[in-house]
């Protein structure tokens, strides 16, 4: 390698972080502008009442967009008010937005959403842009070819106050996907399985970029759900060059660049890849081909399986500390030491969250029930991550599908991923989810929950139970 060209190289990372600096501040820690600040109601309340006390005004009102989504009821007729903190942050945040003259999209209004499923359809994330928001999901936006990160409650008084950021530059990472994925294996199955296999603190301290063809080969609904689930490997930002999926599918949302500007806009944007000799801190390398459809069994996202895999025995862990951790997680799963995963008994449902709650995965979701039952025992809920999303999947027909099949088709919100407001999976209860978390009492006290893709959460619903696979988009 030519030492002058790789010295000269650069990643994604480096191009976007580059021309965002405002200031460098010493110890690889710059002041970086912000191009899009999303806010949501468990901050964007608080934030504002301390910009109030402290005699601030809100630096850049028209970069900075808010939606209810959190802790916003689900219920399909928007009138449950069962917890009277809920209320008040959403009523914070839409009275605080509209008084600053921050774009607020109020529920069942055309944009509104969880903000990490309205944010990239309606073109506030574009690539090159740098976005921050206060939750750590914000690398999803990063599928467009943008920097994302979620930020801390400090932070976002910040940005509000400023329009900028301070941040550590971090390592950079790539991880090159090859091969070919499986019938039946969608792209929460690639996230589950490279989490699995590098562990929740590989990507500790680094941004992520991921490449190779599979990546390439992803639709922009994949491409979002794996750098979703980024943070769950430890990493703050997860990336993917723009291309032409990428332009195809911004082309003509509301605030994506129109006639000229559109063209002006994809010919910088195609700039934005690492360069061929660029170097990263970590490589790794991932052989998609032999991966299976997932489903976690344990309390964190990399205790996952193949459907028809068995459940860890801690006895053969390689190391007390990790025969301590699966114990622990089996204990509070109710699962034994080697049992096949396929056939455990399932309560709830969920389908839905940043995660996959984009039309992409409402289809497939759909199209496994479609014409079958939701078995007698199971309680399952459908959510669309915002209206746009209820909106189209109602005009095509899958809200019958689901409530034909035994589903409850809900309102649009983060519902049972954070198990807010009132929505919560019952002590004891096993729920198959498709958002991103499974730790102990995420979905509710005592809630034991199973991540998988909308494909499989879908399948289980049907059978009542875990299944051993999905064939060809049906219950196998």
């Amino acid at each position: 390698m030519n030492a002058v060209a790789a010295q000269g190289a650069r990643t994604l990372f480096d191009k976007l972080w580059d021309s965002h600096v405002v200031a460098q501040l010493g110890d690889d820690t710059a002041l970086l502008h912000v191009d899009r600040h999303l806010v949501h109601d468990l901050v964007g309340g608080p934030a504002y009442a301390e910009l109030d006390g402290r005699g601030i005004a809100v630096h850049s009102p028209a970069l900075t967009f808010a939606t209810a989504d959190h802790v916003v009821s689900s219920r399909p007729d928007r009138t449950g008010r069962e917890n009277a903190w809920a209320e008040a942050l959403v009523d914070a945040l839409e009275q605080g937005s509209r008084k600053r003259g921050i774009r607020i999209f109020e529920r069942d209004q055309p944009g509104h959403g969880i903000v990490h499923v309205m944010g990239p359809e309606l073109g506030l994330t574009l690539p090159g842009s740098l976005v921050v928001c206060g939750d750590s999901h914000t690398s999803t936006h990063g599928a467009l070819g943008a920097l994302a990160w979620g930020t801390g409650t400090s932070e976002i008084t910040h940005v509000l106050a400023t329009q900028t950021i301070v941040q550590r530059r971090p390592l950079r990472m790539r991880i090159t996907i090859t091969g070919r994925l499986q019938p039946g294996v969608g792209a929460k199955d690639l996230a589950l399985a490279i989490i699995a296999k590098l562990g929740t603190s590989a990507g500790t301290g680094h941004a992520v970029e991921y490449a190779g063809p599979v990546v390439e080969a992803l639709d922009m609904a994949g491409r979002l759900t794996l750098c979703n689930m980024t943070i769950e490997l430890g990493a703050r930002m997860g990336m993917i060059a723009p291309d032409e999926v990428t332009f195809g599918w911004l082309a003509g949302r509301p605030y994506a660049p129109k006639g000229a500007d559109w063209q002006r806009a994809v010919d910088a944007w195609r700039s934005l890849r690492s360069d061929p000799e660029a170097r990263f801190d970590r490589e790794e390398a991932i052989d998609a081909s032999a991966i299976q459809p997932q489903i976690t069994w344990g309390t964190s996202p990399e205790q996952a399986i193949g459907l028809g895999g068995h459940v860890p025995d801690p006895l053969r862990a390689s190391d007390p500390a990790a025969a301590g951790a699966i114990a622990q997680a089996l204990a509070y799963m109710d699962l034994r030491p080697g049992q096949p995963i396929a056939g455990t008994r399932v309560d709830r449902v969920f389908i839905g969250s940043c995660t996959n709650g984009r039309i992409e995965d409402l289809r497939q979701a759909a199209a496994m029930v479609r014409g079958r039952r939701v078995a007698a025992h199971v309680t399952a809920w459908v959510v669309p991550g915002s209206e746009e999303v209820r909106r189209v999947a109602e005009a095509e027909g899958l809200d019958r599908d689901f409530a034909a099949a035994g589903f409850e088709w809900r309102r649009p919100g983060c519902s049972l991923c954070v198990g807010a407001n009132g929505e919560t999976v019952a002590p004891g209860e096993r729920c198959v989810s498709t958002s991103n978390r499974n730790f102990v009492g995420r979905q509710g006290p005592g809630a034991r929950t199973h991540l998988a893709s909308p494909a499989v959460a879908a399948a289980c619903a049907v059978r009542g139970a875990i299944v051993d696979r999905v064939d060809g988009g049906r219950v196998a």
